[in-house]
């Protein structure tokens, strides 16, 4: 059966899903002009051309205390979209990452006859594999973007497609001389790029020791300037000369090497070609926690892409000022053997996550579903 203008509801929690939601509208768009698209999102879903329902800022929340907070306004959309669901309101649901509301969400969904295609599903294979059970229940099919994630999540018995990575959708990124001329860096200058966090209790518990770094390496002219990653939720006290700068993006495509905490700034450095190392500290406890419940080697997702270790990674007690100033060291020298081999391995990182396309792919995959 052909559907030819669906009705398809897009689900995006926080701002990188509202961000990845955009360009999925955008995709179902040009596959489907006619079809009513209507969203749980932000401003670039709807910007996109999504219509929406309920916006995200009433249910992303960091901490425990404003996660608490959040509750009445999730208990209000999942009524809400239950009913929903009940009446068929919509052909397709396709949530995005955001598994906590999402894995109810999309159960109540089938449980209505509702086809669920879940585009960034939870990184089960990082901790509690366990829940696959109610993943079953919540999806039809997977939209994975990192390429180890299809066999893995077909082992547990779902059907999971390798549709690309998010990141190669961006547009290109600024060129070194107009990045270094929008930073008022020199062209010869050696560039540490500096990324502390994009939450504020992230910037809060790296900055010190990251802050400590770049000044230790611009003290033994290692690097001639420092240049941040800021965000509107971080505080840098004590930046000095530290230039700092909202777009990532220009930070990097200046860089000569990069200073991160984990996440997807890995897989951002690592399509710029800038060498890294990567380091995360999080309360006690929680490290504790963790631990226990972890199941992957690494926790950068270069390294997860690769299978092996490209960057150093320095978690918790093991991230201390001297070990990263020795590690910058090498990585911001030209020609330092670590330096090279890192290169080498973020060219086969690269070569690993495939082509641009992915928000077409998960609209192909849509038409499958509701072809059905």
């Amino acid at each position: 059966m052909t559907v030819a203008a669906p009705r398809i509801l897009v689900s995006a929690g926080e701002p990188s899903g509202d961000l990845h939601g955009a360009e999925v509208v955008a995709a179902l768009r040009d596959r489907w002009p006619a079809a009513e698209i209507e969203g749980i999102g932000g401003p670039r879903m709807a910007a996109a051309g999504a219509h929406l329902l309920f916006p995200m800022e009433r249910l992303s929340a960091m901490g425990a205390v404003e996660v608490v907070r959040r509750i009445p306004a999730h208990l209000e959309l999942y009524r809400h979209l239950t009913s929903a669901f009940k009446r068929r309101r919509w052909d397709l649901y396709l949530p995005i990452d955001y598994p906590g509301f999402h894995l109810r969400t999309g159960k109540a969904a089938r449980r209505s006859g509702i086809p669920v295609l879940y585009y960034i599903p939870p990184q089960l294979w990082a901790w509690r594999p366990g829940r696959a059970r109610r993943l079953a229940e919540a999806v039809d099919r997977l939209a994975v973007v990192l390429p180890f994630e299809t066999a893995f999540f077909e082992g547990l018995g779902l059907a999971a497609t390798y549709v690309g990575h998010p990141l190669l959708d961006r547009p290109p990124a600024p060129a070194r001389a107009a990045a270094r001329a929008a930073l008022g860096v020199a062209p010869g200058a050696r560039v540490l790029a500096v990324f502390p966090g994009s939450r504020e209790q992230e910037v809060r518990s790296h900055w010190g020791t990251f802050l400590a770094v770049a000044k230790a390496l611009e003290a033994e002219g290692c690097c001639d300037e420092i240049v941040v990653a800021a965000t509107p939720a971080g505080s840098y006290p004590d930046a000095g000369k530290a230039r700092l700068h909202p777009d990532p993006r220009v930070v990097l495509a200046a860089a000569d090497a990069c200073l991160a905490k984990s996440g997807t700034t890995t897989l951002e450095a690592a399509l710029a070609d800038v060498p890294m190392a990567v380091a995360y500290r999080m309360h006690p406890l929680s490290f504790a926690l963790a631990k226990r419940i972890v199941t992957v080697r690494w926790v950068s997702l270069v390294n997860l892409v690769a299978e092996r270790e490209v960057v150093p990674e320095f978690l918790q007690d093991a991230m201390t000022v001297p070990a990263l100033v020795e590690t910058m060291r090498g990585l911001l020298t030209p020609d330092h053997p670590a330096r090279r081999a890192q290169l080498d391995g973020l060219q086969a990182v690269r070569a690993r996550l495939g082509t641009p396309g992915a928000s077409s792919r998960v609209a192909g995959m849509a038409a499958e579903l509701l072809a059905r």
